[in-house]
């Protein structure tokens, strides 16, 4: 479970299906006071009532202060957290959540915004394009899924003041037309951000293509709602870690995290998600390099090895000396 991560208590006064197999949540507060503020982009951690922890983005405006709005997708493959979401949590009942956070922020800097989203990764894209359009930015969206009965908010973008900014791309539906990820990513100059959330294959070939193109890595933005790597990997081995403050030693074996291995003598590093997404526990490093396996960090963040998500990711050198 995560540790050190304050909660608000608050009550889900809606809960409609949105599409097919996905769910929408609205949260309110259990008094009718202002919840506390948020910017386009920005997710909470959710509490569920199985004990699991999960991640989910607002996607209402980001000026609402009377309620938040999360959209959760029913994985086949679930864990345990989109089924408790869809089976367990009804009307009226009371939920746990974090303050917002945002690791994917709108860049107001640049001179147009690309906002492309593949199924669910519509959500945090939807407040994107609500802020958007209220500060007159220069944006357009592209939306693709496997079929429109699966896209959820279809009908409020269409009503949308900005509906004429997105298309719609699915796969049945060849009237649609195809997303075209090279014209799409081509058209732009080098003013303009990229925004991208969705399943990892989507995200990983939007990524990937402009890349190729020759967009700069600063202008590349994405949100993971989870990653498929697996816990132990070939090649782990156990190491050290040292805690700076105090010269204390730990060793982390093989299958355990170093979160978990430093809970068992007493240090606690706030967590969340436990699979480098969500960049709650991020450290500092000193010395030793480690084995990134987050999606949190940029590869460019990653490659300087002086932080990194002891949740998951490991040490390639014997020893890790960590700000702690």
């Amino acid at each position: 479970m995560s540790t050190q991560v304050a909660k608000l208590n608050v009550r889900i006064s809606r809960k409609t299906e949105e599409a097919q197999d996905i769910c929408m949540l609205e949260l309110a507060s259990l008094d009718g006071a202002a919840l506390p503020g948020f910017s386009a982009g920005s997710h909470v951690d959710v509490f569920l009532p199985n004990g699991l922890v999960r991640q989910y983005s607002l996607c209402n405006h980001p000026q609402e202060t009377d309620r938040y709005q999360i959209a959760v997708l029913r994985c086949e493959d679930s864990r345990g957290g989109s089924a408790a979401v869809h089976e367990l949590l009804k009307e009226g009942d009371t939920l746990s959540i974090s303050a917002p956070r945002n690791n994917f922020a709108l860049q107001h800097e640049a001179r147009k915004h690309l906002l492309l989203a593949g199924g669910i990764g519509i959500t945090p894209l939807l407040s994107m394009a609500e802020r958007l359009n209220t500060l007159g930015a220069d944006f357009e969206m592209h939306y693709a899924a496997r079929s429109e009965q699966r896209m959820a908010f279809v009908r409020r973008i269409r009503d949308s003041a900005y509906a004429s900014h997105v298309r719609f791309y699915c796969d049945d539906d060849k009237a649609a037309g195809e997303l075209k990820l090279s014209e799409v990513l081509a058209a732009h100059d080098a003013g303009t951000h990229l925004y991208v959330c969705g399943p990892g294959g989507f995200m990983n070939a939007v990524l990937e293509k402009a890349r190729e193109l020759g967009w700069s890595e600063d202008c590349l933005h994405r949100e993971f709602f989870t990653v498929d790597a697996p816990q132990v990997q070939d090649g782990d081995q156990a190491f050290e870690v040292q805690l700076a403050s105090t010269g204390q030693r730990v060793q982390i074996p093989v299958g355990v995290s170093i979160i978990h291995a430093l809970e068992k003598v007493g240090v606690e590093i706030p967590y969340s998600c436990e699979q480098g997404v969500c960049g709650t526990c991020l450290t500092r490093v000193l010395e030793g390099t480690p084995d990134h396996r987050d999606v949190y960090l940029t590869e460019a963040e990653q490659a300087c090895n002086d932080q990194f998500t002891p949740c998951c990711s490991r040490s390639r050198s014997a020893r890790l000396v960590l700000d702690l």
